[in-house]
């Protein structure tokens, strides 16, 4: 059973039915009516420093890639790669440091001197001192995805039901849910609850430190095709990284396939209030013209607002909790679910049916933070 209908739910659903296990998936709402239906539909290696999660990322992009290419499945998904630019030398300089350490670990970042990044992107601000060119990024159509994915599952969805409690028998291994309708029994339960996921691990009796940290999106008027990449300022991977309550915003500008642009991104942690910022949006929108100057000349037709779901070291939490057997958690990918679901998913399938997984599970342990909250 999987609790949760976003992104991650579907792709554990996905790779679990793959691997013959009847599936049930639980969620509150909708499919994709949670921080899923408020992304971007990124899949991203370019922000990401050697480690666990950028491992994650490059088993994601390659399962991405796979599932694209199978019949029938519009998810709209599209390698456009990403192009990371340094407005300053000194920044450029940090930069190519960084994507140095990034090569080593097996992606793919390709230096781009300021002469020749208007190759890249025609529409570009002039006056920057260059950029890393990541062939690897891709993006697809979040919500339109994730329905794709639960689909193909063939699992069965229960929507509208918030889950009350986790069920556990007298031994402490868990044995299916309760919601507002009833009980729902199963051997094991995967919490794919995204930003709610400290919810619904404390519903099992285990503590998980999942926080909400706001961000929006603005989307603008369809328009032809100018943006051609995914373009991001290179402070943007500090904002991912830091660990500030404050309001925190990196112009990341990208087109869609559908002709509108999407503007981000704003990082601050205020709970679940899902109030209009002013500041934030107009930060977003000042930088993105910084960018690209052409859109100052464009309307934004709407935004939205989501909340990712985050966890203390950026790290997710995957796998086997082996305070309640039976509870595997998938959750806590902060702004980075969409890209690292299918890794995930494949990781979870494989825990579930007792095979070697992909990449060792230990940095992503559930009970990982268990003596700092106890």
């Amino acid at each position: 059973m999987v609790v949760g209908a976003g992104m991650v739910g579907a792709a554990c659903a996905l790779y679990a039915a793959r691997a013959g296990l009847d599936v049930v998936v639980l969620d509150r709402g909708p499919v994709a009516g949670g921080t899923t239906g408020a992304g971007e539909g990124n899949l991203l290696v370019s922000d990401k420093a050697p480690g666990p999660e950028l491992e994650l990322a490059l088993l994601s992009c390659r399962l991405w890639a796979e599932l694209a290419e199978e019949p029938g499945r519009a998810i709209e998904y599209e390698p456009k790669g990403g192009v990371v630019v340094a407005t300053t030398p000194e920044a450029l300089g940090g930069l190519e440091e960084f994507a140095a350490g990034q090569r080593g670990a097996g992606v793919d970042a390709v230096s781009v001197p300021a002469g020749q990044l208007h190759d890249l992107e025609p529409y570009m601000a002039p006056g920057l001192a260059g950029a890393v060119h990541y062939p690897q990024d891709a993006q697809v159509m979040p919500a339109l995805a994730a329905a794709q994915l639960l689909r193909a599952s063939g699992a069965r969805l229960i929507g509208g039901r918030a889950v009350t409690k986790v069920l556990r028998t007298a031994d402490g291994a868990v044995r299916g849910v309760r919601t507002e309708a009833g009980e729902v029994h199963a051997p094991a339960v995967v919490n794919a609850a995204g930003t709610w996921g400290g919810e619904v691990a404390a519903l099992a009796g285990v503590s998980l430190p999942v926080l909400p940290r706001r961000g929006f999106v603005l989307v603008t008027e369809p328009l032809p095709r100018r943006v051609r990449h995914k373009v991001y300022a290179a402070d943007y991977v500090a904002d991912v990284a830091s660990d500030s309550a404050a309001l925190q915003t990196s112009p990341v500008v990208e087109g869609t396939a559908a002709g509108p642009i999407l503007i981000g991104a704003s990082r601050e942690r205020v709970g679940y209030d899902r109030s209009l910022s002013l500041p934030a949006l107009r930060a977003l929108a000042a930088g993105a013209t910084r960018l690209f100057p052409f859109l100052a000349q464009v309307r934004a037709m709407r935004a939205y607002v989501g909340f990712r779901p985050y966890l203390p070291d950026h790290l997710p939490a995957i796998g086997p909790d082996p305070r309640a057997p039976g509870l595997l958690h998938a959750c806590g990918h902060e702004g980075a679910g969409i890209g690292l679901a299918t890794g995930t998913g494949q990781l979870i399938a494989q825990a579930l049916t007792g095979r070697r997984t992909d990449l060792d599970l230990t940095p992503f342990r559930p009970d990982r933070f268990a003596q700092e909250t106890e």
